[in-house]
């Protein structure tokens, strides 16, 4: 069984008298220690994927198995409790509490769990250790870089140990040097046998990954654009919906 696996997954809103489907019959799998990128343009649907996908929200029809988990059936608390535990999330805006320290900031999800105070702090130095931000651990966010501040805001994601990582558009906020330095922290990351999942419509992101899959109109495209998957010009077949073994 994969790690994460969709079937037929619609999200449809509603907005006065008119039916907008963001996602439209998508099914998909994920493999434990995969590094993809979602690609896709403004109003793909990409970002709706990725909030289904990382327990944000729900599909209006189909089913969606994270770990074991039948997440559609799922109650509030429980997709908060499935968030905590088994995901982890980057975002463009490092969203760091700014009256924290480093080190409270990454302890803040171990809070949220029950974690002992002991055992927080030797989890969060643990994990500013493998984003080499240890030596910052005292400072406040306005005293780091923005680089620096998305180091502390992947530290934190990983601090539960989660099963896979997101991350939405998180160099979108950085200088291009800044941004490969964080790429390539992924890069790292996964090499450990992290399950990362990145979504861009940047295709020097998309490039960096193994496995691109495109989304347009909603759906998985059977064909990727390879300029915005950061390869070339025209146009290819996608990577599959389930990894080839």
């Amino acid at each position: 069984m994969a790690l994460v696996e969709l079937r037929n997954v619609s999200k449809i809103y509603r907005l006065g008298g008119e039916e907008i489907r963001a996602l439209d019959n998508v099914s998909l799998d994920i493999e434990e220690g995969e590094f993809i990128s979602i690609i896709g343009p403004s109003g793909s649907g990409k970002s709706t994927l990725m909030h289904i996908l990382g327990c944000l929200d729900t599909p209006t029809s189909g089913t969606v198995c994270l770990d074991g988990i039948m997440i559609q059936d799922a109650s509030q608390r429980e997709l908060a409790a499935i968030r905590n535990r088994k995901i982890g999330f980057v975002f463009q805006f490092f969203n760091l509490l700014p009256k924290l320290n480093v080190l409270q900031n990454v302890e803040l999800p171990m809070i949220y769990s029950g974690v002992s105070g002991g055992e927080r702090r030797k989890r969060a130095l643990a994990a500013l250790e493998a984003v080499d931000m240890v030596n910052r651990a005292r400072h406040r966010p306005s005293q780091l870089s923005g680089g620096q501040q998305q180091r502390v805001a992947i530290a934190r994601a990983l601090v539960n140990n989660p099963r896979i990582l997101f991350a939405d558009e998180p160099t979108g906020n950085l200088d291009s040097h800044t941004g490969e330095a964080i790429l390539s922290l992924f890069r790292k990351l996964n090499e450990e046998g992290r399950t990362i999942v990145l979504v861009t419509h940047d295709p020097e992101i998309a490039a960096v990954t193994p496995r691109r899959i495109e989304i347009r109109d909603g759906r998985i495209a059977s064909k990727i654009d390879l300029t915005l998957a950061g390869l070339a010009r025209g146009s290819v077949p996608a990577s599959p919906a389930s990894p080839v073994s």
